[in-house]
């Protein structure tokens, strides 16, 4: 019986655990940090993400996430509001991430509560390694509030790379996260309530909500992937440790399960690191593509203009990473 090693109990990780599980290998998963934890994320749930979860037979309906219908992009003081092409759910992190370890190790997997060292058939789900200039890198933010809520994935774009995210989640809550330069939050020296409180149409969408626990920052985070090095891979890398986009495609959870889900299977199968790799490139290639465009046209201030030509379905579609029969 083939035997998988797991660095990392995150999304991607557990995924890979759940995947190399039920191809019938053992799985020993490995997370230093404590587990379930808050993270930065926009904790948005696509339809093809729900698919997964459904496969590794998850039961997230259980924790009644919010249902997300439409999406509304808001330049400035313009705002446009459109259908989703399917119903997507807002879940948060916390409960995710719960119900991803209590499946992996309800199948028998052995989780390990220190940091794992690659060893045999190892999948790499250990996030974001990266660093940027001072001065010039960008800063994440999350804090969920409760208050009225609705159906929208609200997105609220700044010049300059930066947003704001808006969803509600489970348990009637919402969820507001966003990305920042590092100079523009200097300005409000890093007081996420103040930067928000300059941006209007947020600022709006706030009031009579109340915040439920401090902001979570993270930093600084920078766009990348690995794929320039697949050929050195001696490891199953998967979720940001492979590919790390832009967060506002909304494609980060469903990317991390659906690359998680394809390493673990790959690494229990005994499929070659090179193969594996190439497959993750052909369904990420185009996504990250079309993620750099919108965020220069974004940071030039021009995606307003070019917004109004592309429907809301066909960008939700095309931030997707493409689906492969063999995935």
């Amino acid at each position: 019986m083939a035997r998988v090693r797991v660095i990392g109990a995150g999304p991607a990780g557990t995924a890979a655990a759940i995947s190399a599980l039920q191809a019938g290998a053992e799985v020993d998963l490995f997370e230093k940090s404590r587990f379930p934890r808050h993270k930065v994320c926009g904790e948005f749930v696509s339809p093809e993400a729900t698919e997964i979860l459904e496969k590794f037979g998850v039961d997230w309906q259980s924790a009644k996430p919010a249902q997300l219908r439409r999406l509304m992009l808001c330049f400035g003081s313009r705002e446009s509001v459109g259908l989703l092409p399917e119903t997507a759910y807002g879940l948060s992190r916390y409960v995710l991430d719960a119900l991803l370890l209590n499946r992996a190790t309800g199948l028998g997997g052995v989780l390990h509560r220190e940091p794992g060292v690659p060893c045999g058939s190892t999948v790499m789900a250990t996030g974001r390694h990266s660093a940027a200039p001072k001065g010039a890198r960008l800063f994440g933010f999350k804090a969920h509030f409760c208050g009225p809520s609705s159906d929208v994935m609200a997105l609220y774009f700044q010049k300059g790379g930066a947003y704001v995210g808006v969803n509600a989640i489970e348990g009637g809550m919402t969820n507001v996260c966003g990305l920042a330069p590092e100079h523009e939050l200097a300005k409000h020296s890093f007081e996420v309530d103040a930067y928000l409180d300059g941006i209007a149409p947020v600022r709006e969408r706030l009031v009579g909500m109340k915040r439920r626990w401090n902001w979570i920052r993270v930093g600084p985070l920078v766009f990348e992937n690995r794929f320039a090095n697949s050929a050195k891979f001696t490891e199953y890398y998967a979720g940001d440790s492979l590919s790390f986009v832009d967060p506002f495609t909304g494609s980060g959870i469903y990317s991390a399960l659906l690359t998680g889900r394809m390493a673990g299977r790959a690494a229990a199968e005994g499929e070659s690191i090179a193969e594996y790799s190439n497959r993750c490139k052909w369904m990420l290639i185009g996504p990250r593509a079309v993620s750099n465009v919108l965020r220069v046209s974004i940071r030039l201030g021009i995606a307003n203009w070019a917004e109004r030509f592309i429907p809301h379905p066909w960008l939700f579609r095309l931030t997707r990473p493409r689906r492969s029969l063999s995935s």
